[in-house]
């Protein structure tokens, strides 16, 4: 899936909002607060509850301009990547993208099938979380 929109909004608020949440999540399951400055490349295990845990690894935080990350579990993995793009000093262009890749036959067809249902839902409330980031300026 990909998404791209210019929004109204500086890269760097789109990117505060976006760490805060990342920095957020982290405090929440290694109880840790580390600085976005030492967020490239950093790993850390989140918990889903019963019995599901995956590994985050941040894989590019670039101030102002982008953030990937990738979720491992033992039946998939799923790439998230936001890159922005700086337009003017008041606004900017943000694209989505998120792909996945699931291990074993049966978890291929149940997640094509999942995601085929659930694609179109994904997208309306990425959508909606740019508006309300755009609102929240």
């Amino acid at each position: 899936m990909e998404i791209t929109r210019q929004m109204k909004v500086p890269a760097e608020y789109i990117y505060k909002q976006i760490m805060d949440s990342v920095i957020h999540d982290i405090r929440q399951n290694t109880g840790k607060t580390v600085p976005r400055q030492r967020l490239d490349q950093y790993e850390y295990i989140k918990d889903f509850g019963k019995n599901n845990r995956a590994k985050i690894k941040i894989d590019k935080a670039e101030e102002n301009r982008a953030y990937h990350f990738t979720t491992s579990t033992t039946k998939n993995q799923f790439v998230v990547q936001y890159d922005i793009e700086p337009l003017t000093e008041t606004t900017c262009q943000v694209t989505y993208r998120e792909s996945m890749t699931s291990f074993g036959f049966m978890q291929k067809l149940n997640d094509m099938a999942v995601g085929i249902l659930l694609g179109y839902f994904r997208k309306r409330r990425f959508k909606k979380m740019l508006e309300m980031m755009e609102e929240g300026y």
